[in-house]
């Protein structure tokens, strides 16, 4: 679960991260205000459409089992976990 939303942070972060990138190339600090204050709501948009596209695609491909669940009981004094069938 915590890799999960580490996942999410990361990609949120990396729209502000490549613009700093270009600050830097453009020799500009990238800690002044001035630099951000028009950008700010652009890059967060940004952010959230990748972090949003992630869970989609995230949800999309992942695997899904078919058939019935059949949940953890014991044979012959072994538990079996459960599985589906």
């Amino acid at each position: 679960m915590l890799r999960s939303i580490i996942e999410e942070v990361l990609l949120f972060v990396l729209p502000f991260c490549v613009f700093a990138g270009y600050l830097i190339v453009k020799r500009r600090n990238p800690f002044d205000v001035e630099h951000w204050s028009r950008h700010l709501f652009w890059l967060s948009i940004v952010g959230l459409a990748l972090a949003i596209a992630l869970v989609a695609y995230g949800g999309w491909t992942a695997p899904r089992a078919t058939g019935a669940y059949e949940p953890p009981h014991m044979e012959n004094g072994q538990l079996v976990p459960g599985r589906f069938k």
